[in-house]
Protein backbone atom coordinates (compact mmCIF):
# COMPACT_ATOMS: atom_id res chain seq x y z
CA UNK A 1 0.00 0.00 0.00
CA UNK A 2 1.42 3.35 -1.02
CA UNK A 3 0.02 6.66 0.99
CA UNK A 4 -0.52 9.36 -1.28
CA UNK A 5 1.85 12.24 -0.98
CA UNK A 6 0.27 15.10 0.67
CA UNK A 7 0.17 18.46 -1.34
CA UNK A 8 2.15 20.97 0.22
CA UNK A 9 5.32 17.65 0.86
CA UNK A 10 7.85 19.31 -0.94
CA UNK A 11 7.33 22.69 -0.83
CA UNK A 12 9.72 23.61 2.80
CA UNK A 13 13.04 25.28 1.82
CA UNK A 14 14.70 23.33 4.41
CA UNK A 15 13.52 20.07 3.39
CA UNK A 16 14.86 18.52 0.43
CA UNK A 17 12.76 17.91 -2.75
CA UNK A 18 12.05 14.41 -1.89
CA UNK A 19 10.72 15.13 1.60
CA UNK A 20 7.58 14.24 2.98
CA UNK A 21 5.43 15.75 5.59
CA UNK A 22 3.34 14.48 8.01
CA UNK A 23 -0.23 15.62 8.18
CA UNK A 24 -1.52 18.34 10.50
CA UNK A 25 -1.32 17.37 13.91
CA UNK A 26 -4.68 17.51 15.41
CA UNK A 27 -4.26 20.32 18.23
CA UNK A 28 -4.87 19.08 22.05
CA UNK A 29 -8.20 21.06 22.96
CA UNK A 30 -8.82 20.92 26.92
CA UNK A 31 -12.11 19.32 27.24
CA UNK A 32 -15.44 21.11 27.83
CA UNK A 33 -18.03 20.48 30.04
CA UNK A 34 -21.04 18.89 28.09
CA UNK A 35 -24.44 20.82 27.61
CA UNK A 36 -27.86 19.98 27.28
CA UNK A 37 -30.83 22.10 25.79
CA UNK A 38 -31.15 24.10 29.11
CA UNK A 39 -27.03 25.33 28.77
CA UNK A 40 -27.65 26.06 24.76
CA UNK A 41 -30.55 28.49 25.11
CA UNK A 42 -28.93 30.15 27.63
CA UNK A 43 -25.61 30.42 25.99
CA UNK A 44 -27.65 31.50 22.99
CA UNK A 45 -25.57 29.39 20.37
CA UNK A 46 -25.86 25.78 19.66
CA UNK A 47 -22.05 24.61 18.37
CA UNK A 48 -22.73 22.35 15.43
CA UNK A 49 -19.57 20.40 14.40
CA UNK A 50 -19.60 19.23 10.64
CA UNK A 51 -17.65 17.29 8.62
CA UNK A 52 -15.81 20.09 6.57
CA UNK A 53 -16.28 18.76 2.66
CA UNK A 54 -18.41 20.77 0.70
CA UNK A 55 -21.02 18.19 0.27
CA UNK A 56 -21.92 18.72 4.05
CA UNK A 57 -22.48 22.00 4.71
CA UNK A 58 -21.32 24.67 2.10
CA UNK A 59 -22.75 27.69 0.28
CA UNK A 60 -21.94 29.44 -2.63
CA UNK A 61 -22.82 32.90 -3.28
CA UNK A 62 -25.18 32.94 -0.47
CA UNK A 63 -26.50 29.80 -1.70
CA UNK A 64 -26.68 26.36 0.15
CA UNK A 65 -25.17 23.84 -1.16
CA UNK A 66 -24.45 21.07 1.60
CA UNK A 67 -26.50 18.44 2.28
CA UNK A 68 -27.35 19.09 5.69
CA UNK A 69 -27.98 23.38 5.24
CA UNK A 70 -31.47 23.12 4.86
CA UNK A 71 -31.75 20.43 7.75
CA UNK A 72 -29.77 22.46 10.22
CA UNK A 73 -31.84 25.96 9.36
CA UNK A 74 -35.17 24.26 9.97
CA UNK A 75 -33.68 22.27 12.69
CA UNK A 76 -32.41 25.86 14.31
CA UNK A 77 -35.90 27.20 13.48
CA UNK A 78 -37.32 24.49 15.38
CA UNK A 79 -35.54 25.43 18.37
CA UNK A 80 -36.59 29.09 18.13
CA UNK A 81 -40.45 28.29 18.15
CA UNK A 82 -42.20 30.91 20.55
CA UNK A 83 -42.98 28.20 23.76
CA UNK A 84 -44.50 30.67 26.08
CA UNK A 85 -42.30 33.15 28.06
CA UNK A 86 -39.35 34.60 27.13
CA UNK A 87 -36.54 32.54 25.54
CA UNK A 88 -33.67 33.08 23.91
CA UNK A 89 -32.88 32.87 20.67
CA UNK A 90 -30.48 30.42 19.79
CA UNK A 91 -27.88 30.96 16.56
CA UNK A 92 -26.20 28.43 14.42
CA UNK A 93 -22.53 28.39 15.05
CA UNK A 94 -20.81 25.57 12.41
CA UNK A 95 -17.61 24.28 13.18
CA UNK A 96 -16.64 22.67 10.08
CA UNK A 97 -13.50 19.91 10.54
CA UNK A 98 -11.96 17.30 8.62
CA UNK A 99 -14.16 14.15 9.40
CA UNK A 100 -11.55 11.47 10.88
CA UNK A 101 -11.20 14.73 13.74
CA UNK A 102 -14.83 14.95 14.34
CA UNK A 103 -15.50 12.28 16.97
CA UNK A 104 -12.86 12.89 19.61
CA UNK A 105 -13.86 16.60 19.47
CA UNK A 106 -17.38 15.63 19.92
CA UNK A 107 -15.93 13.98 22.75
CA UNK A 108 -14.14 16.71 24.16
CA UNK A 109 -17.34 18.85 24.16
CA UNK A 110 -16.23 21.38 21.65
CA UNK A 111 -20.10 20.95 19.97
CA UNK A 112 -23.07 20.29 21.30
CA UNK A 113 -24.78 18.62 18.09
CA UNK A 114 -22.39 16.11 15.40
CA UNK A 115 -23.84 16.46 11.51
CA UNK A 116 -21.38 14.72 9.57
CA UNK A 117 -23.00 13.96 6.49
CA UNK A 118 -21.84 10.66 5.60
CA UNK A 119 -21.31 7.52 7.91
CA UNK A 120 -19.28 7.00 10.55
CA UNK A 121 -17.35 4.21 12.17
CA UNK A 122 -18.46 4.72 16.14
CA UNK A 123 -17.45 0.73 17.09
CA UNK A 124 -15.06 2.15 19.62
CA UNK A 125 -17.15 5.38 20.61
CA UNK A 126 -19.42 4.93 24.10
CA UNK A 127 -20.29 8.32 25.36
CA UNK A 128 -22.31 9.53 22.65
CA UNK A 129 -25.61 8.86 21.22
CA UNK A 130 -27.35 8.70 17.90
CA UNK A 131 -30.53 10.01 17.02
CA UNK A 132 -32.80 8.20 14.54
CA UNK A 133 -31.83 7.77 11.52
CA UNK A 134 -31.61 10.35 8.67
CA UNK A 135 -31.03 7.64 6.10
CA UNK A 136 -31.10 4.13 7.51
CA UNK A 137 -28.63 1.37 6.47
CA UNK A 138 -26.68 3.29 4.38
CA UNK A 139 -25.08 1.06 1.66
CA UNK A 140 -20.91 1.45 1.01
CA UNK A 141 -20.86 0.91 -2.70
CA UNK A 142 -17.85 0.74 -5.22
CA UNK A 143 -17.56 3.68 -7.62
CA UNK A 144 -15.43 3.54 -10.75
CA UNK A 145 -15.41 5.29 -14.27
CA UNK A 146 -18.05 5.22 -16.86
CA UNK A 147 -16.81 2.24 -19.34
CA UNK A 148 -14.46 0.30 -16.92
CA UNK A 149 -14.65 -3.65 -16.43
CA UNK A 150 -17.81 -4.31 -14.61
CA UNK A 151 -17.25 -6.59 -11.51
CA UNK A 152 -20.60 -8.18 -10.25
CA UNK A 153 -19.74 -9.47 -7.01
CA UNK A 154 -17.27 -8.09 -4.12
CA UNK A 155 -15.06 -11.20 -4.15
CA UNK A 156 -14.20 -10.61 -7.87
CA UNK A 157 -12.07 -7.45 -6.37
CA UNK A 158 -9.65 -9.64 -5.03
CA UNK A 159 -6.29 -8.17 -5.99
CA UNK A 160 -7.55 -5.12 -6.48
CA UNK A 161 -6.83 -1.15 -5.03
CA UNK A 162 -9.68 0.66 -3.34
CA UNK A 163 -8.71 4.23 -2.38
CA UNK A 164 -11.00 5.51 0.81
CA UNK A 165 -11.61 8.90 1.70
CA UNK A 166 -9.92 10.11 5.10
CA UNK A 167 -12.11 9.04 8.02
CA UNK A 168 -13.91 6.38 5.75
CA UNK A 169 -15.90 3.88 7.63
CA UNK A 170 -15.84 1.58 5.23
CA UNK A 171 -12.74 -0.48 6.65
CA UNK A 172 -14.38 -2.83 8.92
CA UNK A 173 -16.43 -4.16 6.05
CA UNK A 174 -13.22 -4.56 4.06
CA UNK A 175 -11.26 -6.33 6.70
CA UNK A 176 -14.11 -8.69 6.99
CA UNK A 177 -14.07 -9.15 3.18
CA UNK A 178 -10.40 -10.05 3.14
CA UNK A 179 -10.52 -12.46 6.03
CA UNK A 180 -13.27 -14.44 3.62
CA UNK A 181 -10.96 -14.03 0.84
CA UNK A 182 -8.12 -15.12 2.63
CA UNK A 183 -10.11 -18.47 3.50
CA UNK A 184 -10.71 -19.00 0.14
CA UNK A 185 -7.03 -18.73 -0.76
CA UNK A 186 -7.47 -15.29 -2.60
CA UNK A 187 -5.65 -12.12 -2.55
CA UNK A 188 -6.92 -9.75 -0.29
CA UNK A 189 -8.32 -6.24 -1.22
CA UNK A 190 -5.74 -3.32 -1.05
CA UNK A 191 -6.44 -0.30 0.48
CA UNK A 192 -5.05 3.47 -0.32
CA UNK A 193 -5.76 6.11 1.98
CA UNK A 194 -6.53 9.61 0.07
CA UNK A 195 -5.15 12.66 1.65
CA UNK A 196 -6.66 14.58 3.96
CA UNK A 197 -6.96 17.45 1.80
CA UNK A 198 -9.34 15.44 -0.24
CA UNK A 199 -12.99 15.17 0.54
CA UNK A 200 -14.96 12.27 -0.04
CA UNK A 201 -16.52 14.78 -3.51
CA UNK A 202 -13.10 15.08 -4.32
CA UNK A 203 -12.40 11.45 -4.31
CA UNK A 204 -15.31 10.66 -6.52
CA UNK A 205 -13.94 13.58 -8.96
CA UNK A 206 -10.48 11.86 -9.44
CA UNK A 207 -12.24 8.29 -9.95
CA UNK A 208 -14.67 9.91 -12.88
CA UNK A 209 -11.74 11.07 -14.13
CA UNK A 210 -9.91 8.05 -14.33
CA UNK A 211 -7.03 9.24 -11.95
CA UNK A 212 -8.48 6.66 -9.31
CA UNK A 213 -9.66 3.14 -10.50
CA UNK A 214 -12.22 2.07 -7.58
CA UNK A 215 -13.09 3.49 -4.27
CA UNK A 216 -15.94 2.90 -2.17
CA UNK A 217 -18.19 5.95 -0.79
CA UNK A 218 -21.85 5.88 0.51
CA UNK A 219 -24.14 5.69 -1.87
CA UNK A 220 -26.18 8.66 -0.74
CA UNK A 221 -23.17 10.89 -1.72
CA UNK A 222 -22.66 9.10 -4.57
CA UNK A 223 -25.93 9.39 -5.91
CA UNK A 224 -25.92 13.20 -5.59
CA UNK A 225 -22.44 13.71 -6.86
CA UNK A 226 -23.15 11.74 -10.45
CA UNK A 227 -25.57 14.42 -11.33
CA UNK A 228 -22.74 16.85 -11.64
CA UNK A 229 -19.68 14.18 -12.50
CA UNK A 230 -21.20 12.51 -15.36
CA UNK A 231 -18.04 9.96 -15.96
CA UNK A 232 -18.78 8.80 -12.63
CA UNK A 233 -20.68 5.36 -12.56
CA UNK A 234 -21.98 3.37 -9.44
CA UNK A 235 -22.00 0.07 -9.21
CA UNK A 236 -25.46 -0.63 -6.82
CA UNK A 237 -23.95 -4.67 -7.21
CA UNK A 238 -21.08 -4.12 -4.99
CA UNK A 239 -22.25 -3.27 -1.55
CA UNK A 240 -20.11 -3.79 1.35
CA UNK A 241 -22.00 -2.99 3.80
CA UNK A 242 -24.93 -2.19 4.98
CA UNK A 243 -24.78 -1.74 9.06
CA UNK A 244 -24.55 2.22 9.22
CA UNK A 245 -27.09 4.60 9.41
CA UNK A 246 -26.84 8.46 8.63
CA UNK A 247 -27.61 10.32 11.95
CA UNK A 248 -26.65 12.99 13.64
CA UNK A 249 -24.65 12.68 17.45
CA UNK A 250 -25.10 14.28 20.69
CA UNK A 251 -23.14 13.94 24.47
CA UNK A 252 -24.53 11.08 26.66
CA UNK A 253 -25.17 14.12 28.97
CA UNK A 254 -27.71 15.83 26.25
CA UNK A 255 -30.96 13.55 26.82
CA UNK A 256 -32.88 17.02 26.00
CA UNK A 257 -31.13 18.10 23.34
CA UNK A 258 -31.54 14.13 21.54
CA UNK A 259 -34.80 14.51 22.31
CA UNK A 260 -35.36 17.46 20.35
CA UNK A 261 -33.54 16.66 17.51
CA UNK A 262 -35.75 13.43 17.07
CA UNK A 263 -39.08 14.75 17.21
CA UNK A 264 -37.95 17.32 14.80
CA UNK A 265 -36.47 14.30 12.63
CA UNK A 266 -39.29 12.58 12.66
CA UNK A 267 -41.15 15.30 11.14
CA UNK A 268 -38.74 16.80 8.98
CA UNK A 269 -39.02 16.23 5.32
CA UNK A 270 -36.56 17.86 2.67
CA UNK A 271 -38.59 19.88 0.38
CA UNK A 272 -38.08 18.44 -2.98
CA UNK A 273 -36.03 21.27 -4.95
CA UNK A 274 -33.49 20.52 -1.99
CA UNK A 275 -30.75 19.99 -4.56
CA UNK A 276 -31.39 22.37 -7.13
CA UNK A 277 -28.45 25.18 -6.08
CA UNK A 278 -26.35 22.23 -5.27
CA UNK A 279 -26.88 21.36 -9.14
CA UNK A 280 -27.14 24.80 -10.39
CA UNK A 281 -24.11 25.75 -8.52
CA UNK A 282 -21.56 22.47 -9.43
CA UNK A 283 -22.45 21.30 -12.76
CA UNK A 284 -20.31 21.60 -15.29
CA UNK A 285 -17.49 22.93 -12.40
CA UNK A 286 -16.01 19.66 -11.92
CA UNK A 287 -13.62 19.47 -14.88
CA UNK A 288 -10.43 17.46 -13.52
CA UNK A 289 -8.36 15.36 -15.86
CA UNK A 290 -6.80 12.47 -15.84
CA UNK A 291 -2.93 14.09 -16.70
CA UNK A 292 -1.19 10.47 -16.84
CA UNK A 293 -2.58 9.48 -20.21
CA UNK A 294 0.22 8.83 -22.86
CA UNK A 295 0.07 11.41 -24.66
CA UNK A 296 0.71 14.04 -21.76
CA UNK A 297 3.32 11.80 -20.35
CA UNK A 298 5.51 12.10 -23.45
CA UNK A 299 4.92 16.19 -23.32
CA UNK A 300 5.83 16.09 -19.31
CA UNK A 301 8.75 14.30 -20.53
CA UNK A 302 9.98 16.57 -22.65
CA UNK A 303 9.24 19.35 -20.44
CA UNK A 304 11.10 17.85 -17.51
CA UNK A 305 14.71 19.24 -17.94
CA UNK A 306 13.20 23.07 -17.57
CA UNK A 307 10.67 22.19 -14.96
CA UNK A 308 13.14 20.50 -12.77
CA UNK A 309 16.00 23.16 -13.35
CA UNK A 310 13.84 26.17 -12.06
CA UNK A 311 11.79 24.32 -10.02
CA UNK A 312 15.61 23.28 -7.91
CA UNK A 313 16.83 26.61 -8.45
CA UNK A 314 13.65 27.83 -5.90
CA UNK A 315 13.25 25.04 -4.04
CA UNK A 316 9.95 23.37 -5.10
CA UNK A 317 9.14 20.53 -6.32
CA UNK A 318 9.27 20.16 -9.93
CA UNK A 319 6.14 17.97 -10.11
CA UNK A 320 4.61 21.18 -8.45
CA UNK A 321 5.55 23.16 -11.66
CA UNK A 322 4.11 20.36 -13.76
CA UNK A 323 0.52 20.76 -12.47
CA UNK A 324 0.37 24.44 -12.54
CA UNK A 325 1.77 23.86 -16.30
CA UNK A 326 -1.00 21.18 -16.89
CA UNK A 327 -3.85 23.09 -15.14
CA UNK A 328 -2.53 26.54 -17.11
CA UNK A 329 -1.78 25.35 -20.76
CA UNK A 330 -2.42 21.28 -20.89
CA UNK A 331 1.05 21.44 -20.95
CA UNK A 332 1.13 23.96 -24.30
CA UNK A 333 4.30 25.78 -24.26
CA UNK A 334 2.40 28.14 -26.88
CA UNK A 335 -0.59 28.95 -25.05
CA UNK A 336 -1.93 32.27 -25.14
CA UNK A 337 -4.68 33.27 -22.38
CA UNK A 338 -7.74 35.86 -22.22
CA UNK A 339 -6.20 39.01 -20.58
CA UNK A 340 -2.35 38.94 -21.27
CA UNK A 341 -1.06 35.66 -19.70
CA UNK A 342 1.34 33.66 -21.95
CA UNK A 343 2.91 30.42 -22.57
CA UNK A 344 3.39 27.06 -20.85
CA UNK A 345 2.65 28.52 -17.46
CA UNK A 346 0.67 31.24 -18.49
CA UNK A 347 2.03 34.22 -16.72
CA UNK A 348 1.13 37.91 -17.44
CA UNK A 349 4.20 39.90 -18.83
CA UNK A 350 4.17 42.05 -15.98
CA UNK A 351 3.84 39.38 -13.14
CA UNK A 352 7.09 37.92 -14.97
CA UNK A 353 8.83 41.80 -15.14
CA UNK A 354 8.60 41.82 -11.81
CA UNK A 355 10.69 39.10 -10.81
CA UNK A 356 12.93 40.24 -13.61
CA UNK A 357 12.09 37.93 -16.36
CA UNK A 358 11.63 39.07 -20.10
CA UNK A 359 10.63 37.58 -23.48
CA UNK A 360 8.29 35.19 -21.57
CA UNK A 361 7.63 33.53 -24.74
CA UNK A 362 10.42 31.91 -25.03
CA UNK A 363 9.93 28.33 -22.28
CA UNK A 364 13.14 28.77 -20.71
CA UNK A 365 12.42 32.58 -19.69
CA UNK A 366 8.55 31.36 -18.74
CA UNK A 367 8.80 28.56 -16.49
CA UNK A 368 12.02 30.70 -14.99
CA UNK A 369 9.29 33.48 -14.26
CA UNK A 370 6.43 31.52 -12.92
CA UNK A 371 8.81 29.80 -10.23
CA UNK A 372 10.32 32.97 -9.14
CA UNK A 373 6.80 34.64 -9.17
CA UNK A 374 5.59 31.50 -7.01
CA UNK A 375 8.59 32.05 -4.53
CA UNK A 376 7.80 35.79 -4.09
CA UNK A 377 3.96 34.16 -3.33
CA UNK A 378 5.07 31.89 -1.00
CA UNK A 379 6.69 34.34 1.13
CA UNK A 380 3.74 35.95 1.60
CA UNK A 381 2.44 33.03 3.90
CA UNK A 382 5.73 32.45 5.75
CA UNK A 383 4.30 32.09 9.44
CA UNK A 384 5.20 29.33 10.83
CA UNK A 385 1.66 28.77 12.32
CA UNK A 386 0.58 27.61 8.42
CA UNK A 387 1.37 23.82 7.48
CA UNK A 388 3.12 23.49 4.63
CA UNK A 389 0.53 21.40 2.98
CA UNK A 390 -1.89 25.07 3.29
CA UNK A 391 1.25 27.18 2.58
CA UNK A 392 1.30 25.88 -1.07
CA UNK A 393 -2.70 26.00 -1.38
CA UNK A 394 -2.49 29.91 -0.81
CA UNK A 395 0.07 30.27 -2.71
CA UNK A 396 -1.59 28.71 -5.33
CA UNK A 397 -4.33 30.80 -4.79
CA UNK A 398 -2.63 33.64 -4.71
CA UNK A 399 -0.93 32.70 -8.52
CA UNK A 400 -4.74 32.92 -9.20
CA UNK A 401 -5.99 35.70 -7.31
CA UNK A 402 -3.22 37.73 -6.18
CA UNK A 403 -1.89 37.58 -2.53
CA UNK A 404 -3.92 41.11 -1.20
CA UNK A 405 -7.19 39.29 -1.91
CA UNK A 406 -6.44 35.70 -0.66
CA UNK A 407 -5.04 37.77 2.67
CA UNK A 408 -8.22 39.29 2.76
CA UNK A 409 -10.07 35.96 2.89
CA UNK A 410 -7.72 34.81 5.75
CA UNK A 411 -8.67 37.87 7.78
CA UNK A 412 -12.61 37.36 6.61
CA UNK A 413 -12.17 33.73 8.07
CA UNK A 414 -10.59 34.65 11.03
CA UNK A 415 -13.60 37.17 11.84
CA UNK A 416 -16.24 34.39 11.28
CA UNK A 417 -14.38 31.66 13.54
CA UNK A 418 -12.79 29.61 10.69
CA UNK A 419 -8.94 28.61 10.57
CA UNK A 420 -7.40 31.53 8.69
CA UNK A 421 -4.01 29.67 8.83
CA UNK A 422 -6.13 26.73 6.82
CA UNK A 423 -7.03 27.43 2.89
CA UNK A 424 -8.19 23.49 2.73
CA UNK A 425 -11.99 23.57 3.19
CA UNK A 426 -11.90 26.69 6.01
CA UNK A 427 -10.78 29.77 3.79
CA UNK A 428 -11.68 28.26 0.81
CA UNK A 429 -15.44 28.37 2.20
CA UNK A 430 -15.03 32.53 1.90
CA UNK A 431 -13.49 31.94 -1.38
CA UNK A 432 -16.82 30.44 -2.76
CA UNK A 433 -19.32 32.72 -0.94
CA UNK A 434 -17.45 36.04 -2.48
CA UNK A 435 -16.43 34.38 -5.41
CA UNK A 436 -17.77 31.20 -6.26
CA UNK A 437 -16.14 28.26 -7.01
CA UNK A 438 -13.68 29.38 -9.89
CA UNK A 439 -10.63 30.01 -7.03
CA UNK A 440 -11.89 26.62 -4.79
CA UNK A 441 -11.91 24.73 -7.92
CA UNK A 442 -8.45 25.93 -9.17
CA UNK A 443 -6.72 25.07 -6.16
CA UNK A 444 -8.27 21.65 -5.83
CA UNK A 445 -7.67 20.68 -9.52
CA UNK A 446 -3.86 21.76 -8.83
CA UNK A 447 -3.79 19.83 -5.96
CA UNK A 448 -5.70 16.40 -7.42
CA UNK A 449 -3.00 16.72 -10.22
CA UNK A 450 0.19 17.27 -8.45
CA UNK A 451 -1.04 14.36 -6.40
CA UNK A 452 -1.46 12.33 -9.50
CA UNK A 453 1.27 12.79 -10.24
CA UNK A 454 3.15 12.27 -7.39
CA UNK A 455 2.10 8.90 -7.53
CA UNK A 456 3.62 8.00 -10.32
CA UNK A 457 6.88 9.84 -9.28
CA UNK A 458 9.06 6.34 -9.81
CA UNK A 459 8.14 6.53 -13.91
CA UNK A 460 7.68 10.42 -13.96
CA UNK A 461 11.57 10.14 -13.26
CA UNK A 462 13.28 8.13 -14.34
CA UNK A 463 17.02 6.64 -13.35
Amino acid sequence: MRPLLLLLALLCLSLPAAARLADPVEPQVAAKAPRDLAQIRDSGELRVLVNQSRNTYASVRGQPTGSENLRLEAFLQFLNQPRGGTTRPVTLKVIPLPKEQLLAAMQRGEGDLLVPGETLDVSAVGDLLATQPIIPQVPMVVVTRQGQRRYQHVEELAGRMLVLPAGSAALPAILRLNQQLREQRQPPLMIEWADSSLASEDVLEMVAAGIYRLAVVDLPLAERWARVLPGLRIDRQLVLDTSSDWVWMVRREAPILLASANFFLRNYSPPASADAAFQRAYRGQYKVRNPLSAADQRRLEKLRPVLQRHAGAQQFDWLLLAALAYKESSLNPAARGKGGPLGLMQITPAAARSVGVSNIQQLDNNVQAAARYLARLRRNFANPQIAERERLAFTLAAYNLGPQRVQAMRAEARRRGLNANQWFFQVERVAAEQLGLQPVTYVNSLNKYYQAFAEQRDFLEPR
